[in-house]
């Protein structure tokens, strides 16, 4: 507002005397401005950086304790998959094909380890 009035009053198309007292700033009132608005920019920054530990304190708490949480659930159904906490027996079938799996892994192994000699 005091903008526009400045250029009119420029390009002539206000003559009235009393805008000219209105428009006027002293220098002090500039310096108390500035002088408080350092002041809230330092008290407001100070703010702003206690919240942000705080909130990073409270969130990396957060998630350990939710890691934790996830962590102990995971267990209980391992658990909870065996037969009274303990492992379930493998068949013999599937236990004999790993075991020939085995076998010719260390053969494939020995027959390149021959090979590179």
């Amino acid at each position: 507002m005091i903008g526009r009035k400045l250029v009119l009053l420029q390009n002539g198309q206000i003559r009235d005397d009393n805008t000219a007292e209105e428009i006027s700033f002293g220098v002090h009132h500039l310096q108390k401005i500035k002088h408080l608005t350092v002041a809230n920019l330092k008290k407001y920054e100070h703010k702003a950086l206690v919240e942000t530990l705080r909130l990073y304190v409270k969130t990396a708490n957060l998630l350990k304790n939710k890691y934790q949480a996830i962590k102990i659930k995971i267990r209980d159904i391992k658990m909870r998959n065996h037969a009274n906490g303990e492992k379930k027996e493998i068949s013999k079938f599937l236990k004999i094909i790993g075991d020939y799996k085995n076998r010719i892994r260390e053969i494939k192994h020995k027959i390149k380890k021959e090979e590179n000699l």
